[in-house]
């Protein structure tokens, strides 16, 4: 039990030191996330950073949506006992003032993708309901909590052969930090998950924050098989600076429309009443989607999966052509859409809308896990 940099501060959670966390479960992670883009379809990038103690594995990786073509850069090393350490390869995250203002950068390298970016949170980071799942067995797969705010960036940015000045008046994105046991690292043995997995699965999961003029319409759903929601949050977040407090909404009503052949959206409408009752409407139109599975970790690969050993320093770049639909298609079922949002109440929004759909969802109409929009 080394003593790190950590342990000089007065927030010691268990008698460990803080290079051990709080279970021995090889599932528990600490992860940033942050995505930016210019309220337009131009780019979208997106940002991971994790640690994984349990594990002994910290990871990083910058995705960037642009032309045809999605960009990645991504680096991983053995953790070791600094847990303030935030620096990835040629990737970085520093906090300059908690909950509010945050560097992030990627220095320049041979794949010609860097950038040194702040992000500066425009409402108050928000507290999501805590997610827990346990199988049928017993085990707990999923325990985590997340805050996550929306805000503006500066700073510069370098892809594809192209400059931009990063500005905050049209340059916007959403991050959030979360923390907990998810399933991480190389795939264990199934076991008894087999006789689970033949009785039938089904999950659905939307996540999206709307970033508006007046602040933050924040709705995220998760649900089983059948539509049970599982967790749910829906709630309106004003300016820091309007001094207001966040006020919650109505349960949020989703009407999807899918892209034939497959489960990537071609446009949702959304339902939300407010305080006084009155229904909200808002109609999602995406912009560009970022398959994080192409490169990221998120959905594992057989080279690249989230808390994955692969030595003690390794760093990537790769290129992936996503001119063709049938390219697109192999990196399903997590789609990262940016979107523009128009709602009823005059106001215009853009930000993520994030949307998994995968084995069977009967609300849908995926009554089997193979089953496609038609």
């Amino acid at each position: 039990m080394p003593l790190s940099a950590m342990d000089e501060y007065l927030a010691h959670q268990t008698s460990e030191t803080f290079d051990h966390v709080y279970t021995s479960d090889r599932n528990f992670y600490d992860r940033y996330y942050f995505n930016m883009h210019s309220c337009s379809d131009e780019l979208f990038l997106i940002l991971g950073m994790g640690q994984y103690p349990n594990l002994g594995t910290a990871d990083a990786f910058v995705a960037v949506s642009h032309g045809d073509k999605q960009y990645v850069v991504r680096a991983s090393r053995e953790l070791g006992g600094d847990r303030l350490s935030t620096r990835v390869g040629p990737l970085g995250v520093e906090v300059l003032e908690g909950l509010r203002k945050l560097r992030v950068w990627c220095e320049p390298n041979e794949w010609n993708l860097s950038f040194d970016l702040v992000f500066d949170g425009t409402v108050v980071a928000l507290e999501e309901p805590k997610t827990f799942q346990r199988q049928p067995h017993g085990r707990v797969q999923m325990d985590t909590s997340r805050y996550s705010q929306v805000g503006s960036w500066t700073g510069t940015l370098d892809v594809a052969g192209q400059h931009y000045e990063v500005t905050p008046d049209r340059w916007q994105g959403v991050r959030d930090h979360s923390w907990g046991v998810r399933p991480v690292g190389e795939p264990e043995a199934p076991g008894i998950r087999v006789k689970h997995a033949a009785q039938g699965f089904g999950f659905f999961h939307v996540w999206m924050p709307i970033q508006t003029p007046n602040g933050l319409i924040k709705l995220f759903v998760e649900a089983d098989q059948h539509g049970n929601r599982l967790v749910e949050e829906s709630v309106r977040v004003p300016l820091i600076d309007s001094g207001a407090d966040p006020e919650p909404l109505g349960s949020p009503r989703f009407e999807y429309r899918y892209q034939s052949g497959g489960r990537e959206i071609e446009g949702v409408t959304v339902e939300v009443d407010d305080p006084d009752g009155k229904t909200i409407t808002i109609e999602a139109t995406p912009l560009r989607t970022l398959y994080l599975a192409a490169g990221s970790g998120y959905i594992p690969q057989p080279d690249w999966t989230l808390g994955g050993y692969q030595g003690e320093n390794v760093v990537q770049g790769l290129t992936y052509d996503l001119s063709t639909r049938a390219e697109r298609a192999k990196w399903a079922p997590l789609f990262e859409t940016l979107s523009r949002y128009e709602l009823s109440t005059g106001e215009t929004g853009y930000g993520l809308l994030e949307n998994i759909c995968i084995g069977t969802y009967h609300p849908h109409g995926f009554h089997d896990p193979g089953a496609v929009a038609p």
